[in-house]
């Protein structure tokens, strides 16, 4: 279950990349030793479509996994990496699910358990098609690309060829959409006040590109290098909050309302036309269905970014994390883990320490964290160290802009993130406020409920 407000969330679209410096000292180590077997890696480790290798916990060549139950009951996220992700090698899946309202754990690892295959299956098809889909159909027509969304072609793996990255943004919409589905029509899962947020990544080592899917508010950041020698992080997903001017729109036209509690006053929520029920933190997410006549969509928002050499790691993790670390801070973490199998761990701990002195009345949320490093460990083992910078981190203040749909006033809108999108103190947060109220049928929709109502 996640924390409602996040800090240092990026308002704007998903094409632009905002970035923090913080200057993270390079010293040289010892040479890393022969990797050992690792017991997580291996106890861990399942395979699925295609031979992929799925990892829920623990660490690999490339990855560190670490989750964690804060002070709110049962650990509702989840999270999974999948190497080979479509029977293909060097190609990884990796997502973090953060489950929210009575049954959130559930969907949430519903959601980890089967997304992966279903966008798995969706690429090879399109694969095997060699077309292009466009809004779920097949398209052989692909004049419509845009420029940052041309052919991509994989030097190494023959299974890739031809498959353009808009036809990987309409599997993976297309696959959102069929889960969202498929938990609705799930008869052991209650969705109807329950859902869960998605951020996923894949990231492809012979075309050296991202895709990102966004789902909610939990966030994905990307560490790269400046010629000064520093890193920076770069904000790769928007945190999709109900007062988003182009998702509060969207809302407010379906007859949703939004406001906040006066317990928690910059919190903006999702509720119902005519029942103060349930008052969702998030724009959009998986299951939540007295939601979804109303404006709550389970749609991602996709965007892809071509990697560099000097891009070093990505981070992915639930809101218990960015709203106790800010992403420069994450970063300092990350890098300063002298293992990168201990780096999601190390950067969990700092969480929950920085939780226990911002928030001291509040209860620490769970925390997941996978860290995806892009290059090999001997080829940056004195990549960056230093403690040193704890104090002297100088976090600029970050300006998104986020386009508006057409027809609004306003084509952008300027959003200050030094403004009221951090946590609140001294409030135990939640994501939804559930008060479900007497009658109301799990089944129906929240639509056919106000019907009988009104008879």
């Amino acid at each position: 279950m996640g924390a409602c407000c996040s800090k240092d969330g990026m308002h704007g679209s998903s094409g632009r990349f905002m970035e923090e410096r913080v200057v993270v000292q390079r010293v040289q180590y010892d040479q890393p030793k022969p990797k050992a077997k690792v017991e997580d890696e291996e106890e861990s480790v399942q395979y699925g479509d295609g031979g992929a290798r799925i990892m829920l916990q623990g660490c690999s060549d490339f990855t560190s996994m670490y989750s964690q139950q804060g002070r709110k009951g049962i650990n509702q996220d989840a999270m999974t990496v999948w190497q080979d992700f479509t029977g293909d090698e060097d190609v990884f899946f990796c997502g973090v699910f953060d489950g929210h309202g009575p049954y959130g754990h559930i969907i949430a690892r519903h959601v980890r358990d089967n997304l992966p295959s279903k966008i798995s299956k969706a690429v090879r098809v399109a694969q095997i098609s060699g077309c292009k889909y466009a809004g779920g159909e097949v398209d052989t027509d692909d004049s419509s690309d845009s420029e940052d969304y041309k052919d991509t072609h994989s030097e190494n793996n023959a299974g890739n060829i031809n498959l353009s990255l808009s036809t990987w943004e309409a599997c993976i919409v297309k696959s959102f959409k069929e889960m969202d589905q498929e938990i609705c029509e799930e008869i052991n899962i209650d969705s109807f006040c329950s859902g869960s947020t998605a951020v996923t990544v894949v990231k492809r080592y012979a075309g050296d590109h991202l895709m990102i899917a966004n789902l909610g508010d939990s966030r994905a950041i990307l560490c790269t290098k400046t010629e000064e020698d520093e890193l920076v992080p770069v904000q790769l997903t928007v945190d999709l909050k109900p007062d988003i001017p182009s998702e509060a729109e969207r809302i407010t036209n379906c007859e949703g309302r939004i406001f906040a509690v006066d317990a928690e006053p910059s919190v903006y929520r999702i509720w119902m036309p005519d029942v103060d029920c349930p008052g969702l933190a998030m724009a959009r997410a998986f299951g939540d269905f007295c939601l979804k006549d109303y404006g709550l969509i389970s749609i991602p928002d996709v965007s892809y970014r071509k990697l560099t050499d000097n891009d070093e790691f990505v981070v992915l993790a639930t809101d218990g994390v960015w709203d106790a670390l800010s992403n420069a801070e994450v970063v300092r973490i990350v890098a300063s883990a002298r293992r990168r199998s201990t780096a999601a761990k190390c950067l969990i701990k700092g969480a929950v320490r920085a939780w226990r002195l911002k928030y001291p009345c509040a209860k620490v949320d769970d925390c997941a964290v996978i860290c995806l490093f892009l290059k090999d460990e001997y080829a940056s083992y004195n990549m960056y160290k230093s403690d040193s910078t704890r104090s002297n981190l100088n976090e600029a203040e970050l300006v998104s802009r986020k386009k508006v749909p057409h027809g609004s006033a306003d084509s952008e809108i300027s959003v200050s993130t030094q403004g009221n999108w951090s946590a609140i103190d001294e409030v135990s947060r939640v994501d939804t406020v559930v008060k479900i109220p007497q009658g109301l049928s799990l089944r129906k929709s929240a639509k056919e409920v106000q019907e009988v109502e009104a008879h």
